[in-house]
């Protein structure tokens, strides 16, 4: 492979297959929650996994038509309900997921070298869909592009309106196991049904809920300015010791989690990168599993979208001229915040069709690095790499493969700020 970090083309020997439940399952239509349904959440999450050593692709196949039976709503497609058409709902009609097969021109060892970040060629590894709207997307894309020198890398694309981080884990770790083992029973039965997250009628909204609005602010001017800039990714790995350099900044006054003090951390970097006014309200949105929060609890196996983002909010000038202690404060309010009562607030709330999550001069992050999605093995072992197909404007926290307690920060932010945001992101000195 070139010197060049861009992936060399994927070659296609045939055309994409529809991978169906392998028996028949139930035909229906299934109720998307308002947590499910959010504007927010209509994309795919894309995940990249590169492995030594190949699968037998028909194993593969055979495994996620056995998988699908018991995640069937992923085999179906998503579209308009009937009765609202601001709302979608799916439509459990097994028509299957899309399945690729490719060969690229390169080694495990390769993809290695470029992996630090991800850039614009990793769209090749994932077939695309050519789709007038979002709803005649396939809920699961998967392709698989054999390598030079016998490894593989899997890409799928999962509707974020049918699962979230844990749920697309929860599904990928039961194909996988399938997969490795064709006796396998599943530990969990998946929950299919959101009624569980039904809104209350009528809505009872005693809460405010500073993570949404129902009109562009005027601060959302500046972050279309900032989004209308070229982006590129930033990667910053955080191991032990360097977490445990930040964790001393609070103690003993403040005991805090790796993600409280990695959110603060993150936060004000990217405050100060971005050089924005020091008068702005600036939000730093975070995704928090409710599914042991709320009570009853959600059921063991729910894979829908059971989690909420916590809102922590303050000046730019605050952000960048406190202490470290003080942003872990904020976030772990945050994060105190999100009771039962206050969820049921939120999901009443997304009933009114207008509200939005508020992404004006916002940081959003999305924790990927306590799902077990580096653990994945489909019985040749687990993955060499794991993260995203592509980078965003929202700021993921990574696994770092064979380092548990390490975690590596994936943000794309404008050009002209990516020194800058990489250099506070390694600096630990809070004055």
């Amino acid at each position: 492979m070139p010197r060049s970090s861009d992936l060399p083309d994927c070659f296609y020997q045939s055309q994409p297959i529809l991978i169906s439940p392998n028996r028949p399952t139930p035909k229906h239509s299934l109720y998307l929650s308002n947590l499910d349904d959010q504007k927010f959440l209509r994309f795919s999450i894309k995940y990249l996994y590169l492995f030594r050593k190949s699968t037998s692709l028909d194993g593969l196949k055979y495994s996620l038509s056995r998988a699908l039976v018991d995640y069937y709503p992923l085999a179906g497609r998503l579209r308009t309900s009937s009765e609202d058409e601001q709302k979608l709902e799916i439509d459990c009609n097994g028509e299957g997921a899309v399945f690729a097969e490719a060969f690229m021109d390169c080694t495990a060892d390769d993809f290695l070298e470029v992996s630090s970040r991800p850039n614009r060629s990793w769209r090749k590894l994932l077939y695309r869909i050519e789709a007038h709207s979002f709803c005649d997307i396939p809920p699961l894309i998967v392709q698989v592009t054999s390598l030079r020198c016998g490894g593989m890398i899997l890409c799928t694309a999962i509707n974020h309106c049918l699962c979230d981080g844990v749920g697309t884990s929860q599904f990928l770790h039961a194909w996988a196991h399938i997969t490795a083992n064709p006796n396998w029973d599943p530990t969990i039965v998946p929950f299919h049904s959101r009624h569980v997250l039904k809104p209350r009628s009528p809505p009872h909204i005693p809460f405010d809920h500073p993570g949404f609005t129902r009109i562009a602010t005027g601060n959302q001017n500046q972050h279309l300015h900032l989004q209308s800039q070229p982006l590129v990714p930033t990667s910053s790995t955080f191991t032990p010791s360097h977490i445990l350099e930040l964790k001393r900044q609070c103690t003993p006054s403040l005991k805090c989690t790796t993600f409280e003090v990695l959110a603060s951390h993150t936060w004000r970097a990217w405050v100060k990168a971005l050089d924005l006014s020091p008068s702005l309200n600036v939000k730093l949105l975070f995704s928090v599993n409710v599914r042991k929060r709320l009570k009853p609890e959600l059921p063991q196996g729910y894979y829908g979208n059971g989690f909420v983002l916590g809102c922590a909010e303050s000046t730019a000038k605050e952000v960048v001229s406190a202490n470290l202690h003080s942003g872990v404060k904020l976030v772990q309010q945050a994060k105190s915040a999100l009771t039962d009562d206050y969820v049921k607030s939120m999901i009443d709330l997304l009933e009114d069709k207008t509200v939005r999550t508020d992404l004006s001069a916002t940081l959003v992050i999305s924790q990927w690095s306590k799902l077990g999605l580096e653990d994945l093995d489909f019985g040749e072992g687990k993955p060499l790499e794991m993260g995203p197909l592509l980078s965003d404007i929202y700021c993921l926290f990574l696994p770092v493969i064979g380092h548990f307690d390490a975690t590596r920060v994936l943000l794309s932010v404008p050009e002209c700020a990516a020194d800058k945001f990489e250099y506070y992101m390694n600096d630990f000195s809070y004055i």
